[in-house]
């Protein structure tokens, strides 16, 4: 493909990316409690459903990256869109907690059909080895989807209701993602796809897999927990509401800077440099706020986000880099798995230790993030056989 061509299908599966994030795993922070209110049920059946949600995109990961490695990625993003959609729509129609499970069960296969992973081993198998620059591209752009899908779902509940904005957000499926997966991503070559009876591959579960799936799912642990209980914790700390709030809003610009600077100074070193890198930033953060207090939320809140944004591309870029291109959304799924499910617990989980910890939960996360530091320097740079 031409660099012109490339550029067009990052920005792209940016755009399909941002609108996949900000209409399923960024949904329940704006809609929870109006839609909780409006069937008369709790929050916590809302949130509940959404970890199962969760769970179940981790738990298609390893299928879904097998069929992009078989037949290229083309076919399975543009199946997301079609079921988020549904999702969605079943979401606007709930009238009781039964329909509303049964629309984010539908909504969890979708995100395991079309977020980041499927993105990335999509473009894996576009590009192989040079793939680092693409998955950079789309996650410069994805990063804004809480920054652009927080206000325009707030926007929709303000002036259309709850339901209505569900409905907008499945009708950006159809009209917006649909067609731009499904034109501008290359269908694979007959030549270069694998029959469907060819044999699951077999990818061992060795020393470099462990490492590297506890390090994401340790990481993304912290992730999950700072994006429903950053406020709380905040305050617990002595910042004020307003000070927790503006934090909380520099998180995304922050993950951008970071991927423009992975983007522009850390592409000549080995990605593992950069995880490592971002897995230091939280804990830093942590000391700060914890020496000097609340006043210090904003720097925490730039230093978890840059953390978080070289993170994201990490996800994608650094097994590429160890195991090579060959079988690589399938190992993409076996990785993810963890850190899906992790992302599924880990708001429960925080939520009891907020409560008897405050601002002592940051020991926990701080700790998390040295766990997964630890175990990525105990990987080797070079890359590893993918046997």
């Amino acid at each position: 493909m031409s660099r012109r061509a490339d550029n067009v299908l990052i920005v792209a599966l940016g755009t399909t990316q941002t609108l996949a994030w900000a209409s399923s795993y960024y949904l329940p922070a704006i809609l929870a409690d109006p839609i909780a209110r409006d069937l008369g049920i709790s929050t916590n059946w809302l949130f509940a459903a959404f970890s199962m949600a969760l769970v179940i995109s981790g738990l298609l990961g390893p299928r879904v990256g097998r069929q992009i490695d078989r037949m290229g990625g083309r076919e399975v993003l543009c199946a997301s869109n079609l079921i988020l959609a549904s999702g969605l729509i079943l979401l606007g129609l709930s009238q009781g907690v039964a329909l509303m499970a049964v629309s984010w069960l539908l909504l969890g296969v979708g995100m395991g059909l079309g977020l980041y992973d499927a993105a990335f081993a999509a473009l894996g198998r576009i590009y192989g080895d040079t793939a680092r620059r693409s998955i950079t591209g789309i996650t410069l752009i994805a990063g804004f989807a809480s920054t652009i899908g927080w206000p325009l779902t707030a926007w929709g509940l303000a002036t259309i209701g709850w339901r209505w904005t569900c409905f907008g957000w499945a009708a950006a499926h159809i009209l917006i993602c649909l067609p731009l997966n499904g034109l501008l991503i290359p269908k694979l070559k007959r030549e270069h796809r694998v029959a469907a009876d060819t044999p699951k591959p077999h990818i061992p579960i060795d020393r470099a897999m462990v490492l590297l799936a506890f390090a994401f799912a340790a990481a993304w642990s912290v992730t999950s927990a700072m994006a429903v209980h950053l406020p709380r914790i905040l305050e617990s700390l002595g910042a004020t509401q307003a000070q927790a709030i503006a934090a909380g809003a520099l998180i995304g610009p922050a993950q951008v800077a970071a991927r423009i600077v992975e983007a522009s100074l850390l592409k000549r070193f080995h990605p593992l440099w950069s995880a490592r890198l971002a897995c230091i930033t939280h804990p830093l953060g942590a000391c700060v706020i914890g020496l000097f207090g609340g006043g210090f939320a904003g720097v925490f809140a730039l230093l978890h986000g840059a953390g978080n944004g070289i993170l994201t591309i990490a996800r994608g870029t650094l097994p590429l880099a160890i195991f090579g291109p060959k079988d690589y959304g399938y190992r993409l799924g076996l990785l993810g798995a963890p850190s899906r499910l992790s992302q599924a617990i880990a708001p429960l989980a925080f939520g009891f230790l907020i409560s008897p910890l405050g601002g002592y939960t940051l020991a926990v996360t701080s700790a998390l993030s040295l766990a997964a530091l630890v175990a990525l320097f105990a990987l080797k740079t070079e890359k590893a056989s993918s046997r």
